[in-house]
């Protein structure tokens, strides 16, 4: 049967994939089951990852003349992305310098480092 199988990919010139046996555990875990067969390696970085959707709003003061509105207010990122990131996208869309850009929630500035995970676990989780 070996043989066969052999013959048959050399003839269509395919590489052959072989499947490990059930006997061996090398490719699955310790119970027995296999791995996923989803190549990881060749993945985008946050294309798997869970997905938060934000609304975000100009705070403006009666002093600020300025004219910098947001074409679009919603914005869905990855969970790893942070705060930082935020403010470079809407610095952008703004034309704004980074300086000039500040994200709040419930008037209170956020840390550049903080992830978008850290922001939901800490201000509305359990709310």
């Amino acid at each position: 049967e070996e043989k066969r199988i052999r013959e048959f990919y050399q003839s269509r010139g395919l590489d052959r994939v072989t499947q490990p046996s059930g006997d061996d555990t090398v490719g699955g875990d310790p119970m027995g089951l296999p791995y996923s067969t989803f190549d990881h390696s060749r993945a985008h970085y946050f294309r798997y990852d869970e997905h938060v959707s934000l609304c975000l709003e100009k705070l403006s003061s009666s002093k600020d003349k300025s004219k910098a509105m947001l074409q679009q207010k919603y914005v869905r990122c990855s969970v790893r992305a942070q705060i930082r990131h935020l403010r470079r996208v809407l610095c952008h869309r703004l034309g704004l310098p980074l300086q000039h850009v500040q994200i709040l929630f419930d008037s209170e500035p956020l840390p550049d480092h903080m992830t978008m995970k850290q922001l939901w676990l800490s201000r509305w989780f359990g709310k």
